[in-house]
């Protein structure tokens, strides 16, 4: 299934957080916390403006971002967790060195 958001919205995957501290320490699942970054997967054209015109988005797919832990709605396809949201949600996309 291929999904296409609306307007300014999302389509986010959470990346996979370490499961070890720096120290070497193993965190086990039930006790690791959801994870704030992920990749886009799909964006929207974007929002309308008060003129009608439509303002495209700053992410593009295969960014990187950062999100708040409980922003966007979860969905699951195919069995992927995917989440929804706008892009007022996302608090920056993470630069490559």
């Amino acid at each position: 299934m291929k999904l296409r958001p609306l307007a300014d919205r999302v389509i986010v995957k959470r990346v996979e957080s370490e499961t070890k501290t720096a120290s070497g320490i193993y965190i086990p699942d039930n006790a690791a916390e959801k994870p704030d970054q992920g990749e886009v997967l799909a964006v929207g054209p974007g929002k309308r403006n008060d003129k009608g015109e439509v303002a495209a988005l700053t992410v593009k797919v295969g960014d990187r971002v950062l999100f708040g832990k409980y922003s966007g709605q979860t969905v699951k396809v195919d069995g992927d967790e995917l989440l929804v949201m706008k892009e007022d949600d996302l608090f920056a996309v993470v630069e490559s060195k």
